[in-house]
């Protein structure tokens, strides 16, 4: 019976694996066909991807899907979300339902070389850490032997927690759910002592409680959780759009290119922004785009910086510093190649 079991899993992924394939190179003429970006987003997360009372979405994620319909239609809001569960997210993007993932994501090397899938950049530099509510009494994760932790399945989350307590030799009990709203509620009832996931999104989820003050953070990172957009292996073309749509932002901040001065900036001799902004150089011809695919961006997204403060930033109700997704040349690890 356990045979059996592995051999339909195994049709099935390869099943998948060949639905991506059969699709490589036509992602853009299937995107400019419909006319939008089809992009995976979280069921709702906020300061990542999150849909207010009249259905439209925002977040860090949902701005990523923006600059890549920017670049290809030179209009942002050409784009409709899919939410998925962490469980669905691969499937979706694998079977062609979405074009492309943005839904914080961790990159992996199984993740990157076993399910068809490309990684094409990071958007936020993560880590998992611990909430705990105040009356549980501790201060460190090494204090957590024996808790009963809630955790959202088909996470890379579920395998550092049974990293770090086989580590410390510590104890505990999983109480896993579909997704971070379910965990969260898990936790606010009392099901568990401790909430783990990114350190981003348990602040997040801090928010949601009734109330916030209830619970904090502990100071530990205990995993590198380096998150981006996702695409599906053999189709370089999109690969690149969506690849260039973040490192097009991240140069922007790094030339001080920004939404509200991107139009004097058409001005500049300075010819690195003249490069970004299609003015002269290589413009839009690499990624069969308009020459104004990077000023399209900038105009209606954003930079990096405005991206990360409005959604996850001192701006917004987050409140994250910019710590390791500071730029490169401000102590961060935040890098994009040239455009030249």
């Amino acid at each position: 019976m356990k045979r059996t079991s592995i051999f339909v899993a195994a049709a099935a992924a390869a099943g998948l694996l060949a639905m991506s394939q059969a699709q490589a190179g036509a992602t853009v003429d299937n995107v400019k066909k419909k006319g939008f970006v089809q992009c995976g987003v979280s069921t709702g997360l906020p300061g990542f991807s999150t849909a207010d009372e009249k259905g439209n979405w925002n977040g860090i994620d949902v701005d990523v899907c923006r600059a890549v319909a920017a670049a290809v239609f030179g209009d942002s809001e050409r784009v409709k979300y899919s939410p998925l569960t962490a469980k669905e997210r691969f499937t979706a993007l694998q079977s062609g339902e979405i074009d492309m993932l943005s839904r914080n994501t961790t990159w992996t090397i199984t993740r990157d070389t076993n399910l068809g899938l490309n990684f094409t950049g990071v958007t936020y530099y993560d880590g998992q850490g611990y909430m705990v509510t105040k009356k549980l009494g501790v201060k460190s994760a090494l204090e957590l032997d024996g808790a009963s932790v809630c955790i959202q399945a088909g996470t890379t989350t579920e395998l550092n927690l049974a990293d770090h307590f086989r580590a410390n030799n510590m104890k505990y009990q999983p109480i896993t759910y579909d997704s971070s709203d379910e965990t969260v509620k898990g936790f606010e009832s009392g099901r568990c002592d401790v909430l783990t996931s990114d350190q981003s999104q348990l602040y997040a989820l801090r928010i949601k409680l009734s109330d916030p003050s209830s619970a904090f953070v502990l100071p530990e990172i205990i995993s590198k959780e380096p998150l981006g957009p996702v695409v599906r292996q053999g189709d370089d073309e999109w690969f690149n759009i969506v690849r260039w749509a973040l490192f097009a932002q991240i140069n922007a901040e790094e030339m001080g290119v920004t939404s509200d001065n991107v139009d004097k900036m058409m001005e500049s001799s300075d010819p690195n922004i003249r490069r970004l902004l299609g003015l002269e150089g290589i413009k839009g011809e690499g990624l069969k785009l308009s020459d104004k695919w990077a000023y399209y961006i900038i105009k209606q997204v954003g930079n990096y910086g405005e991206m990360f403060e409005r959604n996850v930033g001192k701006g917004s109700p987050l409140g994250i510093a910019r710590g390791q997704n500071a730029l490169w040349n401000k102590g961060g690890l935040q890098y994009a190649p040239p455009i030249r």
